[in-house]
């Protein structure tokens, strides 16, 4: 849905009316708190329907300018709309399991998973222990920092910050292998930006100039806070911008990382050492807990490292102790004394125009959920995902993938040779619906009644521990990259799968209750079939059946494709964002791919679910055809403040809403017959610049 390929960014929904019922008192009674108050969502309201709009002109405004006109965003969002709202009744249901667990952790087994969520939740929930402890949880981490005296020592902080959860210098993990996805290969990538992107770092309009001064001074006050002298910290903050600024002039952009090709360059690890001979990479592997040497590595940017090699070589270690610093108090303020939580926030909003922070529990669920998310997901589906949901949403997903086979046999531009591997490739395509049949095992986490901080930090060091030593083990297929609460859903191309968790298969998404029409048009349209056609995008057409980075693809067939995909690229880019700026094509490209795979094929499924089990008459006024568009731009209901819009043209690989509705649709003459839309009207294109890709 809001997908992209593997984990995805921001996303959807949430949770069906019935709910609160199954919720503990105390949550019942928080339910009806007027901050809280969420009516039934269904997955066609046509309240939200602006009958005074023309469908032809604009059909999101059509299918959602009613409740646009009376949405207010709330304070402390950068958004409303279906996600946030299908997000906020999910929290009602994992808030009840939190608070469950944290009044009762005292009671329970001392090894139980329950006992650790609760106490990871009650520590994050004791605000007057985070008051009074201020920054001492971390005064350690920062002695430590202070005594680096050798670029050895150097290193080992950056191993020890990495392990803890501190993003510094680079990334590394462990994932499968592109050309061998059975088994996991160890790869290091660009990173260490404290701002989103490097192209805040290189842009030199005035807004760019703006916000590099912002960014010294946010840099300049939480080391104020943290105790050194406003000089001092004011020279420091100028350390920590010149070199993050080095590493962006070195890091890929977000547009060029979309083709699979530049990031994937496999060495050994001598090849690895030449590239990069400063760094002491066996005593790094050693530091951060890899107990086998690693004989083969991927890595995704060379020319960063290059650079990073000669920055940790030559940059002045006090220009180093100066960034080590920052980014440790950064990484913790969201869970130290007020001062550095509001400081946090204020510079953070530049980028969500939120106007007030969440509540407290909100915070602390969200960090549960990101950080120990599994331990959450059987109580959360005991509460709200039947096995008959789970069943029938499986059910439309299967409709999608048989009718995205039809229609790959009978494309008339691709040749049979890759027809073959397409077909082979979608019948071998897993999928997971609602939540994983084997539950992650927690017992090597610890969690106290300490320091939220260091509980932050555990459960990061739990889960780099988890996964450090992957490197050439078979890959776990089992597992899964998103929480089970999460409105959200993904595609995975090493692993050729779809991943639907069960906090986006509920109402306005999907109910079970629901005619087929409403469902095909969310789940299937802006969802499973979204999420199939990932594979066939410009990013994942690239791995085969198994996973592999590997071109299945006769010659002319790639050529049409690009040529086809360059005017969906045409199209978006001349789509506005937000005030002057404009829709990146390239870099909304794959999500724009799948967008229109996916409304095509949902479409199909619905007539092969009419022809199958009977078709209705008017339902709510509107004919099955018209109740599947409505229920795709319904899915795409949302409202954005201008500060996030902003920040999306640079980080968002999904384009804004109101054009992941009508761009595809203005493309589909499904749509134009269903509304009785006319050549020239703004929601039917010329045929000549309308792709013909799936």
């Amino acid at each position: 849905m809001t997908s992209s390929i593997r984990p995805r960014s921001n996303s959807r929904r949430a949770l069906c009316g019935s709910v609160a019922l199954l919720l503990s008192t105390a949550a019942v009674a928080r339910a009806q708190e007027p901050s809280t108050v969420i009516p039934r969502l269904k997955v066609i309201d046509t309240s939200f329907i602006d009958h005074a709009a023309n469908a032809c002109t604009d059909f999101f405004e059509f299918a959602n300018g009613a409740w646009l006109a009376r949405d207010t965003i709330p304070a402390a969002y950068s958004s409303s709309g279906v996600s946030r709202e299908m997000s906020d009744r999910n929290e009602l249901v994992v808030r009840s399991v939190l608070d469950d667990a944290m009044q009762r952790r005292g009671s329970l087994p001392a090894q139980s998973t329950e006992r650790k969520l609760g106490t990871f939740y009650g520590s994050c929930m004791d605000s007057t222990a985070a008051e009074q402890a201020g920054i001492s949880p971390i005064k350690p981490t920062l002695a430590a920092i202070d005594a680096i005296t050798s670029r050895a020592a150097l290193l080992a902080e950056i191993a020890r910050l990495q392990v803890s959860g501190t993003h510094v210098a680079f990334e590394y993990g462990a994932d499968a292998d592109p050309h061998d996805a059975a088994h996991y290969l160890g790869g290091v990538e660009q990173g260490g930006l404290g701002l989103p992107d490097r192209d805040y770092y290189l842009k030199t309009d005035p807004s760019s100039d703006s916000l590099r001064t912002a960014y010294i001074g946010h840099i300049t006050r939480v080391l104020t806070l943290a105790g050194e002298t406003p000089a001092a910290a004011n020279a420091d903050a100028g350390h920590v911008l010149a070199l993050e600024a080095e590493l962006a002039k070195a890091s890929l952009a977000r547009v060029a990382m979309r083709d699979p090709s530049a990031t994937d360059h496999p060495m050994t690890f001598a090849q690895f050492r030449t590239l990069v001979p400063d760094v002491d990479w066996p005593a790094y592997f050693h530091a951060v807990g890899l107990s086998t040497p690693l004989k083969k590595v991927n890595v995704a940017e060379p020319e960063f490292f290059k650079r990073l090699d000669a920055l940790l070589r030559d940059t002045p270690l006090d220009e180093w102790r100066a960034y080590l610093r920052y980014h440790t108090i950064d990484a913790a303020s969201p869970w130290l004394s007020t001062p550095f939580v509001k400081e946090n926030f204020a510079f953070s909003s530049r980028f969500s125009g939120a106007k007030a922070m969440l509540p407290r529990w909100k915070r602390c669920l969200g960090a549960a959920d990101r950080m120990v998310g599994e331990a959450l997901g059987q109580a959360y589906v005991n509460k709200t995902f039947s096995p008959q949901a789970r069943a029938r949403a499986k059910s439309v997903i299967d409709d999608i993938r048989a009718s995205f086979g039809e229609r790959v046999k009978h494309l008339d531009w691709m040749s049979d040779a890759t027809k073959k591997q397409a077909l082979t490739k979608l019948s071998l395509m897993g999928e997971k619906v609602g939540y994983p049949d084997r539950w992650r095992d927690y017992s090597r986490l610890v969690t106290t009644d300490g320091p939220f901080v260091l509980n932050v930090q555990g459960a990061a060091a739990f889960e780099w521990g988890r996964t450090i030593n992957r490197p050439g083990l078979p890959v776990d297929t089992t597992e899964w990259d998103m929480t089970v609460p999460t409105v959200n859903a993904y595609y995975d191309p090493t692993r050729n799968e779809m991943v639907f968790p069960a906090g986006a298969l509920t109402p306005q998404t999907f109910d079970a209750k629901a005619d087929d029409a409403a469902n095909y048009g969310s789940l299937g349209g802006s969802w499973a079939g979204h999420e199939l056609t990932h594979g066939f995008d410009d990013e994942g057409r690239h791995f085969d059946a198994h996973g592999n980075l590997r071109d299945w693809w006769l010659p002319s067939d790639s050529v049409h494709f690009t040529h086809e995909a360059q005017k969906i690229v045409d199209q978006f880019d001349s789509y506005v964002q937000v005030d002057t700026f404009h829709v990146n094509g390239k870099l909304t490209l794959g999500e724009n791919i799948a967008d229109y795979g996916g409304i095509l094929t949902a479409y199909d499924a619905l007539q092969r679910a009419l022809a199958r089990d009977g078709r209705p008459g008017l339902i709510e006024g509107f004919t099955p055809e018209q109740r599947f568009f409505i229920s795709y731009a319904q899915s795409w209901r949302s409202n954005t403040r201008p500060e996030a819009m902003r920040n999306r043209v640079t980080l968002d690989p999904h384009a804004p809403e109101r054009w992941r509705t009508n761009g595809p649709l203005s493309n589909d003459p499904e749509f134009a017959k269903a509304f009785g839309c006319k050549p020239g009207d703004p929601m039917v294109r010329d045929p000549s610049l309308v792709p013909r890709i799936w």
